[in-house]
């Protein structure tokens, strides 16, 4: 077959035109396809209940450490709230770790922070004061729907009462032995604070959740596994 552009050459196998005439593909450099999207509202959901019940159960704590060590109610409620943590921290930092991802996809440019310190962060000491909200901010940013900037002052209260908690129960542990007032006091601020810093934190998880929902659903742009 002759080709159809020049009609002197033999056109290639399968194509109108010959080698010469055909055009010239420009080069795709290949890109890795990035993470998909997945919904966080079962996960936020379930850290929601569980930061409640940590709020709830701040007031009985702390009637629990004003009973004998020995006793079986203290041991009964200390050892519950002890699994509760657990359990909170481990669907929290789950969740954390999805809508970190599902940022990564809205922007990758805008999160300062590799993806291991989403965890990472909590538990390396001195960094630890203020990896992760740098990560939540991150993810809070780009999860904010487009033309709608999202301000920093939820996430930035939860984070200051969450290290004034900290600091305030190392100071109702030391305390403690003394047994007097101000120790009383103090372990009743130190649940106070926590119980204030477990429903903020609530609040930033239902807040974030739902921002990466709606900005999920805001346009083709995004790839095309949608959330939930």
């Amino acid at each position: 077959m002759i080709c159809a552009s020049c009609h002197s050459n033999e056109a290639v196998t399968g194509e109108t035109r010959c080698a010469r005439c055909a055009p010239v593909e420009p080069f795709q450099p290949f890109v890795p396809p990035g993470p998909p999207l997945r919904s966080p509202v079962g996960l936020g959901r379930a850290a929601v209940v569980l930061l409640g019940l940590v709020a709830v159960g701040d007031p009985v704590m702390l009637w629990a450490d004003r009973q004998p060590p020995s006793g079986l109610l203290s041991v009964l409620v200390g050892g519950s709230q002890v699994v509760l943590l657990t359990a909170t921290g481990v669907v929290y930092l789950c969740w954390l770790w999805r809508v970190r991802v599902n940022a990564e996809v809205f922007d990758a440019s805008s999160q300062s922070m590799k993806r291991g310190w989403t965890i990472g962060g909590w538990f390396v000491p001195v960094v630890n004061f203020w990896f992760p909200r740098r990560i939540v901010l991150d993810a809070w940013d780009a999860s904010a729907p487009q033309g709608r900037p999202a301000g920093h002052g939820l996430v930035n209260g939860w984070w200051t009462l969450w290290l004034l908690s900290l600091f305030t129960e190392r100071l109702a542990s030391r305390d403690e032995s003394a047994g007097d007032d101000a120790a009383l006091w103090m372990s009743a601020l130190s649940y106070l604070i926590d119980l204030v810093a477990a429903v903020l934190a609530a609040v930033v998880v239902l807040k974030l959740t739902r921002m990466q929902h709606e900005r999920a659903l805001q346009g083709p742009s995004l790839p095309s596994a949608a959330l939930g």
